[in-house]
């Protein structure tokens, strides 16, 4: 930011500088610079944590194969909304298949076996009534009872372990039957495919990530908190949510939860954002700015961050305040869409007034030692030899100084680099027609 307001600052100067050669026309006297500068305020200030953000999608998973095999098919694409146990990817089924066959072969043996157990035990208790009933007539003899009654037991376990057998062939079956459904690996959710790692005849195993899924008509804004910040931030306090991607460029939001476990070597804790994304504008794993209000500062001066300036001698920081009548300030303050177009004043004298900060937002700072109304410079604050001088004054407004302090550096010098086209072709245009007048007066 300092960059960009030193480049407009040396457009203001050469401007400045210029015109006053041109009334003088002697270039050895001394340059006098132009600066811009604003009104500063009274009131409060509001009191905001600047975080950094990330966006991440509501049920936002990773899908991984339960399995490990060859894919055969990939059904969905980067960006497919998909409804929850929709098929995303089939796996090569061969093994699992004849496994699940081998398996149901087996369950039919046993229970087989176990029909033909309980069989066996009919008959033997058949057999162990009959001798019974002759044992009674005193007709079979005790040897041949027990013999019959140990055969019955027998079989009665036999039965036991046939069924034992039948259950164990079913577990397995269920098994198989569970493995090859894993083949076909499905979504758990509804929502939106991303990050496709799967391409047929890939070998996969339950460590391979084949996508990510998320919903993103709703995100999370996640943010970290310190332990101190928990202090003075809690849920529900209003929040600014910025991202170029946004159509607006800023949202408006609340804080809608703070998990109160801190992270045992860092002390510091997640925040969560909630904000509806209907348009999908939001993307996961975007970065964000989000300011965070949990309060006012006091009634105070207030001045544009832009207006602090350092003083290199004492090390002091203040502002450059001017010292004449504000009449001789024109009243026309230059407005954000005016691309920077005002008059010029004529020269106002300016002093460095060392300040304190009371409280610093995000574009503005609440300061003592200066009285609201006054004028204070924003852009040209270097081009001073001093702790006070002379500068030609473009008065601007607020929201001037305001679009100025949200462009990025590229934005600035593009449209620097466009006004100083315009002005030159303007030029070459003036001399072309001096030089026509100038051919038909010969």
């Amino acid at each position: 930011m300092l960059y960009l307001l030193f480049a407009l600052a040396a457009a203001l100067f050469f401007e400045g500088c210029s015109g006053e050669q041109g009334r003088s026309g002697n270039s050895r006297e001394r340059l006098i610079p132009a600066v811009e500068a604003v009104k500063s305020r009274y009131g409060s200030l509001p009191l905001t944590e600047r975080l950094s953000g990330v966006v991440k999608a509501k049920n936002q998973v990773e899908i991984y194969p339960e399995i490990s095999a060859v894919i055969r098919n990939v059904h969905v694409e980067n960006g497919d909304d998909i409804v929850r146990g929709q098929a995303l990817v089939s796996l090569r089924d061969n093994e699992f298949r004849e496994r699940f066959k081998q398996a149901q072969a087996s369950l039919r043996i046993a229970n087989a076996q176990y029909k033909q157990a309980e069989a066996r035990l009919k008959e033997i208790q058949a057999e162990l009534k009959r001798v019974t009933s002759l044992a009674e007539k005193e007709l079979a003899s005790e040897a041949e009872l027990e013999t019959v009654q140990t055969q019955a037991l027998s079989a009665e376990a036999d039965v036991e372990l046939a069924k034992a057998r039948v259950e164990q062939a079913q577990a397995t079956v269920a098994e198989r039957e569970e493995a090859l459904s894993r083949t076909v690996i499905r979504a758990p959710v509804s929502g939106t495919i991303g990050n496709r790692n799967a391409e047929v005849g890939m070998s996969v195993s339950p460590s391979t990530r084949l996508f990510t899924l998320g919903q993103l008509d709703t995100v999370r804004v996640e943010v970290v908190l310190t332990d101190r910040m928990l202090n003075y931030i809690e849920s529900g306090q209003r929040v600014e949510i910025q991202a170029p991607v946004l159509p607006s460029g800023m949202l408006i939001a609340s804080l809608s939860r703070i998990s109160p476990f801190l992270h045992p070597v860092t002390h510091s804790t997640e925040a969560e954002i909630d904000i509806a994304n209907p348009d999908h504008s939001l993307k996961s794993g975007m970065f964000t700015t989000v300011d965070i209000f949990y309060g006012e500062s006091e009634q105070a001066t207030l001045v544009p961050l832009s207006a602090l300036y350092e003083n290199p001698l004492t090390g002091a920081t203040g502002v450059y305040v001017s010292r004449d009548t504000l009449d001789r300030i024109p009243d026309e303050p230059v407005k954000s869409g005016s691309k920077g177009k005002g008059n010029l004043s004529e020269p106002v004298e300016f002093e460095f007034v060392p300040v304190e900060v009371i409280a610093s937002g995000r574009m503005t700072a609440g300061i003592s030692g200066v009285e609201p109304d006054s004028w204070v410079v924003t852009v040209g604050k270097d081009l001073f030899e001093g702790e006070s001088g002379k500068a030609k004054v473009r008065p601007v407004e607020w929201s001037w100084v305001e679009y100025l302090q949200n462009l990025q550096r590229e934005d600035l010098l593009d449209e620097l680099l466009r006004e100083q086209q315009a002005s030159a072709q303007d030029t070459n245009v003036t001399h072309h027609s001096d030089s026509s007048r100038g051919g038909a007066s010969l």
